[in-house]
């Protein structure tokens, strides 16, 4: 499927070719400090099939709870994080941060990952008091 997308301020557009199926929750610390939320939606798209039209990052290393270090790419101006990959050279696997795609609401996640560390309340969103503006 194709998609794209950018960050907030759209200093950072992309294109990019993703399996709507590939979707993923990830609740683990990081990402719920990374994406200042409890959880992250991540839909994966090989770096040979994803391209920035505008801008370009600025990257993070950070170091998971693995060991394994993991590079964030980030809006420079606004801040909003659009993929993370393996450091270095080769080919990667970009997670690319779903609420930056424009298709966003046509990927469905499939998996959640890091359940250990999902908040106690994230089973009970739906009965949570919705309100369709502020």
């Amino acid at each position: 499927m194709k998609i794209d997308g950018g960050c907030h301020c759209g200093y950072l557009t992309y294109r990019a070719e993703v399996d709507p199926g590939d979707v993923i929750i990830c609740h683990c610390t990081d990402c719920q400090t990374l994406s200042g939320t409890a959880f992250r939606t991540v839909v994966f798209a090989p770096d040979s099939d994803f391209a920035f039209v505008t801008g370009a990052p600025k990257i993070y290393v950070k170091t998971a709870e693995s060991g394994r270090p993991r590079a964030q790419a980030f809006c420079p101006e606004c801040g909003t994080p659009i993929y993370s990959a393996d450091p270095g050279e080769g080919p990667k696997l970009l997670g690319l941060r779903a609420g930056t795609v424009r298709q966003r609401n046509t990927l469905r996640p499939a998996k959640q990952l890091w359940t250990r560390s999902a908040l106690d309340w994230i089973d009970d969103v739906a009965a949570i008091e919705r309100v369709e503006r502020q």
